[in-house]
């Protein structure tokens, strides 16, 4: 289950993903946030990992530097094609994937030690569906990372009007406001899918020093991590 708006907006922005000045700088300025988090709950070395909505592959990259084995996924062909060719540069083993989350769980169930969803549940029409097919992709005891943006008037002023229109350091029609999660939203959906959450916090970015940290504030940006019960 997804939306092809998304699909062809990322694929229309595919050439973007590794220009760390173009239109996804942003998560080039984030990222070591979120390695940094998902370090802090996980160990990577040898894990099998897989990255759920991998884009271009930044994520993906530096989780394969901090030696997790990685294989990522992406409905967005031309974006799995810039994350295969950017291989080329890096030098790391990743296997990339154009397929949808359920074909893959059907194939691979069980087989992974963490999963990491990252600012995608907020881009998906049912995001049940991705933490539920998640779920099946982890192995018992496995730990998940999901991110995505709470729903209230301080995400939309910052996340949409200030992110998009006034700062633009993102795409205008990046974000779907009535798509975003509350934190009280995500924990239900996450139990109800088999896991218990360990850790949440949020991510602070300053598009002015274009910098980021992890916070305990989960007003706009948040991380969760979590363990599939036994």
């Amino acid at each position: 289950m997804f939306s092809q708006n998304e699909v062809d907006k990322f694929n229309e922005l595919a050439h973007e993903w590794w220009d760390v000045d173009g239109q996804f700088k942003t998560l080039h300025h984030i990222n070591p946030v979120r390695v940094e988090f998902i370090q802090k709950h996980a160990k990577l070395h040898a894990k099998n990992l897989i990255d759920v909505g991998c884009g271009g592959g930044i994520l993906a990259e530096s989780l394969a530097k901090a030696g997790a084995k990685v294989t990522a996924i992406d409905l967005a062909p031309q974006s799995i094609e810039i994350a295969k060719l950017h291989l080329y540069e890096s030098n790391l083993d990743i296997n990339y994937e154009c397929i949808e989350i359920s074909e893959k769980s059907a194939s691979m169930a069980e087989s992974f030690d963490i999963v990491t969803c990252m600012e995608m549940l907020e881009h998906v029409p049912d995001p049940n569906y991705i933490i539920h097919e998640c779920a099946k992709l982890l192995k018992p005891g496995g730990i998940a990372f999901f991110s995505t943006l709470n729903r209230n008037f301080q995400s939309y002023a910052l996340g949409v009007i200030a992110a998009e229109y006034l700062l633009k350091i993102v795409p205008k029609g990046t974000h779907d406001y009535k798509k975003f999660i509350t934190p009280a939203e995500l924990r239900s959906i996450l139990v109800k899918n088999g896991f218990e959450i360990i850790a949440i916090n949020g991510m602070d970015y300053n598009p002015l020093t274009e910098q980021a940290s992890v916070t305990s504030n989960v007003n706009i940006n948040y991380m969760v991590a979590c363990i599939k019960q036994c």
